[in-house]
């Protein structure tokens, strides 16, 4: 079983900021996407695979976190960390390379699978070194240093796309990424004790066909026949099913069902679904509204972004503090009221809105994640033992990246159904509106035809993110009352 020597002084603040320093890859490497988006896809071309640049990483990320997950308990997390930070970088390097939006596509497929492992395990990491008070405020400062990073994220990002090129969004990862690794391998220590554990491919395996298979079924639907349709939807839902009883009966299960059965670890699974997938909105779609919708410029997006960030920022702190006073419910209870308020905001948005509105609706759609994610994040992780959390830790992951990648492939495929519907030639067409030198060149009956259809796409969208909301604030409310990282339930038996 791995263990650690829980470091003190200045090895924890270094250990630390290694993982403050991973989380930060990946809050860059969302924010200035999701804002620069538009722009790569006016530059490559292929809006119709618009959604997938979001759902390779995300998809392939889901089906690697649980894996790493199981690693991590078996081999520690210093290796698997390396592992998947090299992946990432090196994906990202690629990504930077891409000469179209298929091969961007397969690049960041490889970029999430790297990612897989960077962020559950950082997180894993912090709980290893933290107790359970301090790893609530500790906790709380990841998801903020996650958030603020992400505030400059969109701005840089928006800076280098107008002022260099886009492939500098994916290459800003790469010194950071070394640091991290630099620091991990020198200040973080692991003793392992050599046990015979077997690692979950069969699970592994049906996991992607189950989830890849419907998700391209979603996004890609409309262009298929139907019997091809079909028979996705077929496969998928068999390997899913055939994922759930192996899952079952297998010793040790990629995906622990077994520990779900405890209530905390049911409900913050669950919740951190959903979460997962109304974060989507204020990365990718709200900004392709602000830019496509509203005609405002990538700036513009990327301030919106930010402005999500700092609230998200604001709340993680926040709860962090406030779940150790009270209780994980009252918590998640505000992160669920606070996302019906946020959407109820973004469903006022027209194309001729003040776009303050739009920025204060991300703002507001930020406070409320960042007390939602908190919460379901340190219940689960306070809620098992040491050999248990980084497979727990990784399974409430993959739950938020699964959610993740639902929601970009829901929504996009929302999205990409009013596109089309506005005209045979209008995918093309958004992608020269995306273009800012492009729009320029449009008409302005072509443009507002061509708005109309994403803002009627985009609040379908909001109307699906309040219903999420909904059902966050219903989760929440099942909590037991008192609960808190001070106060915690009984811990489930460990699923050997």
């Amino acid at each position: 079983m791995p263990q650690h020597a829980r470091p003190t002084g200045r090895e924890r603040q270094l250990i630390t900021a290694a993982c403050m320093m991973a989380q930060f890859m990946a809050a860059v490497e969302a924010t200035i996407v999701g804002a620069a988006m538009p722009t790569i896809s006016g530059a490559l071309g292929g809006f119709e695979l618009f959604p997938w640049v979001f759902s390779a990483y995300m998809l392939a990320q889901a089906a690697a976190t649980p894996i790493y997950g199981k690693l991590a308990d078996i081999y520690g997390r210093k290796k698997v960390f390396f592992l998947g930070t090299m992946l990432f970088l090196l994906g990202s390097l690629a990504c930077g390379l891409a000469w179209g939006m298929l091969p961007l596509v397969i690049f960041r497929a490889i970029q999430g699978l790297g990612a897989g492992a960077v962020q559950p395990v950082a997180y894993t990491i912090m709980a290893d070194i933290y107790d359970p008070a301090a790893r609530a405020k500790m906790q709380g400062w990841l998801s903020a240093v996650w958030a603020s990073s992400a505030i400059f994220g969109p701005l840089l990002g928006a800076f280098l796309v107008q002022h260099w090129h886009w492939a500098a969004v994916f290459w800003i990862n790469v010194p950071v990424g070394i640091a991290a690794i630099c620091i991990m391998w020198v200040h973080l220590s692991e003793s392992i004790s050599r046990r015979m554990r077997r690692v979950d491919w069969v699970g592994a395996g049906l996991l992607v066909i189950g989830v890849v298979t419907l998700m391209l079924a979603l996004i890609q639907g409309r262009t298929m026949a139907g019997p091809v349709v079909l028979a996705l939807v077929v496969v998928g839902t068999a390997a899913l099913a055939a994922l759930v009883w192996h899952e079952l009966h297998t010793p040790e299960p990629i995906l622990p069902f077994v520990l779900w059965r405890h209530r905390i670890l049911a409900v913050g699974n669950a919740a951190t679904l959903l979460v997962g997938m109304f974060i989507i909105i204020n990365v990718v779609f709200v900004p392709t509204f602000i830019q496509g919708g509203m005609g405002q410029s990538v700036t513009t997006a990327g301030i919106a972004i930010g402005c999500s960030s700092i609230g998200w920022t604001v709340a993680s702190l926040v709860s962090g503090r406030l779940m150790v006073r009270t209780s994980y419910r009252l918590t998640g209870l505000i992160g669920g009221f606070g996302g019906c308020l946020a959407v109820l905001v973004l469903t006022t948005l027209r194309s001729d809105s003040w776009v303050g509105f739009a920025i204060l609706g991300n703002l507001a759609v930020g406070c409320a994640m960042g007390f939602a994610n908190t919460t379901f994040s340190i219940s689960v992780q306070t809620a098992v033992e040491w050999e248990q959390r980084g497979a727990v830790t990784a399974a409430n992951m993959f739950m938020r990246t699964l959610g993740q990648a639902i929601g970009a492939g829901l929504f996009g495929a929302i999205l990409t159904w009013w596109v089309a519907s506005a005209g045979p030639d209008a995918a093309a067409q958004v992608n020269q509106l995306l273009e800012p030198g492009g729009r320029a060149s449009m008409s302005a009956a072509d443009i507002a035809h061509l708005s109309a259809a994403i803002g009627g796409g985009i609040h379908d969208i909001y109307r699906v993110a309040f219903v999420l909301a909904l059902c966050i604030l219903g989760l929440a409310w099942m909590i037991p009352a008192r609960l808190n990282p001070a106060r915690q339930a009984a811990r489930p038996a460990a699923a050997e």
